[in-house]
C-alpha cells in the first residue's frame, strides 16, 4: 500500500471526520462563549461589583523605564479565563445533559416487531388451514 493510499484511508476514515467537525463546532463554540462572557455577562457583573473590569487587574513589578517596558502580573486576565472556562464548562454540561436526555428517550420509545418472515407466514397459513380442517371434522 503506498503512502499516498494509506493516508487517504486514514483521512477518510469516518471517525477522523467526525473528530474534525467536532472541532471545528468546537472553535465556533468557544467564540460564541467568549463573546458572552466578555459582552454579555462581565459588563453587568463589572457594575455590581463597582466597575472593576477583571482584565484590567493588575499588579505592576517594575516601572518601565526607557524604552523598557513595565513588568505587570496581570492576575485580570487569569482571573477573566477561569470565569470564561467556568462558563464554558457549564454550557458544554447543559449541552451534553440536554443530549442524554434526548437519548433516553429514543431509547426508551418501543420498537415496532419486526415484520414476519416468509417461512413464518406460511407456517401460519398452514397452521390455519389444518385448524380449520381439524373444525369441520
Amino acid at each position: 500500500m503506498s503512502f499516498i493510499s494509506e493516508f487517504k484511508a486514514f483521512a477518510v476514515r469516518g471517525n477522523m471526520v467526525d473528530m474534525a467537525v467536532g472541532i471545528i463546532i468546537g472553535a465556533a463554540f468557544g467564540k460564541i462563549v467568549s463573546s458572552l462572557v466578555g459582552d454579555v455577562i462581565m459588563p453587568p457583573l463589572g457594575v455590581l461589583i463597582g466597575g472593576v473590569d477583571f482584565s484590567d487587574l493588575a499588579i505592576v513589578l517594575k516601572e518601565a523605564v526607557g524604552d523598557t517596558p513595565a513588568v505587570v502580573l496581570a492576575y485580570g486576565k487569569f482571573i477573566q479565563s477561569i470565569i470564561d472556562f467556568l462558563i464554558i464548562a457549564f454550557a458544554i454540561f447543559l449541552a451534553i445533559k440536554f443530549i442524554n436526555r434526548l437519548r433516553r428517550q429514543e431509547e426508551a420509545k418501543p420498537e415496532a416487531p419486526p415484520a414476519p418472515t416468509k417461512e413464518e407466514t406460511l407456517l401460519t397459513e398452514i397452521r390455519d388451514l389444518l385448524k380449520s380442517r381439524q373444525d369441520r371434522l
